[in-house]
């Protein structure tokens, strides 16, 4: 068992520090910036009070990724407390409110108190790249959704016809929205031009694209106010969504498990599974029956 507990309550750009010690007498209390300088002073404060210590965090990722990522490269035991159990657990503790150091003292004391806690360690190299490439292409998916949520929009403005009859989710009403984006340049094309211009770009179905479109044209021969700058936000939106197409098309084949050695072809959410970091969290082996220690009356600030 460690002499020393060290929990920390992790913020974006300030942590809280709590050691206490097997009586659960408060050690040391500080706030920290989420600082490499910093961190590294803490570290060595606290070793200097017991080399044999246990950091324990709410978060295993984010803004707490500098800090264990100095701990693991000093070879230090981190403890990961989710922060639904640090809340749960918060209610058992007498003293004021919710406090950054209310937090940390309780972090320091379950870890102190809890046999099922799992240790952190580092993932590899691919686990985190990964998982970077991974969270990249969601940002982007998001993106695309967004900017089809505009076009459309934008499109409704001058073309309402077309709107209706295109489904945005796919490649070849984006690529048609590249070149044509009101009823007279649909209608001056015709459906055989469209559709070998549809062709030639590699477009599926593109006889019955240009059929469609042609009909939606037909049904509106009157030209909005503002049709020429909107066409031509429709041409950069519809641009726009082709290159995030292109960045998802990388990332998918970036990321490709098939690539990955056997055992890190997933990212693991079980319970000895990789975090959002790459940290792979170690499974809980029970341990034996231990009395449990006291539990002091609270924290202070």
């Amino acid at each position: 068992m460690p002499e020393i507990w060290a929990g920390l309550d992790i913020g974006k750009t300030h942590h809280h520090c709590m050691v206490i010690n097997a009586d659960g007498t408060r050690l040391l209390s500080r706030r920290v910036s989420n600082d490499e300088a910093e961190l590294l002073q803490l570290i060595g404060d606290v070793l200097e009070i017991s080399r044999d210590v246990l950091w324990a965090v709410d978060l295993n990722h984010g803004g707490a990724a500098l800090l264990i990522g100095l701990l693991v490269n000093h070879g230090q035991p981190v403890a990961y407390l989710t922060g639904l159990a640090v809340h749960h657990a918060s209610g058992t503790y007498r003293g004021e409110g919710k406090t950054d150091a209310k937090d940390a003292f309780v972090i320091a004391d379950q870890a102190r108190v809890r046999r099922d806690l799992g240790l952190l360690r580092p993932g590899d190299e691919i686990a985190v790249d990964l998982r970077t490439l991974t969270t990249r292409r969601l940002d982007v998916v998001f993106d695309r959704t967004r900017q089809i949520n505009r076009l459309r929009a934008q499109l409704v403005e001058i073309f309402p016809a077309l709107e209706r009859a295109l489904d945005l989710t796919n490649k070849g009403p984006i690529t048609l929205l590249t070149g044509y984006q009101t009823p007279a340049a649909i209608r001056r094309a015709g459906a055989k031009r469209l559709e070998n211009w549809l062709k030639n770009r590699k477009v599926h179905s593109a006889a019955a694209l240009a059929k469609t479109v042609v009909e939606a044209a037909q049904a509106q021969h009157t030209a909005l106010p503002g049709e020429t700058l909107a066409a031509a936000m429709v041409l950069r939106l519809a641009k726009g969504v082709m290159a995030l197409d292109e960045e998802i098309a990388e990332h998918g084949e970036s990321a490709d498990p098939g690539q990955l050695p056997e055992g890190e072809r997933v990212l693991r959410s079980d319970r000895g599974g990789r975090d959002a970091r790459g940290v792979r969290e170690a499974p809980r082996v029970p341990a034996r029956p231990a009395s449990r220690p006291r539990r002091p009356s609270g924290p202070e600030s």
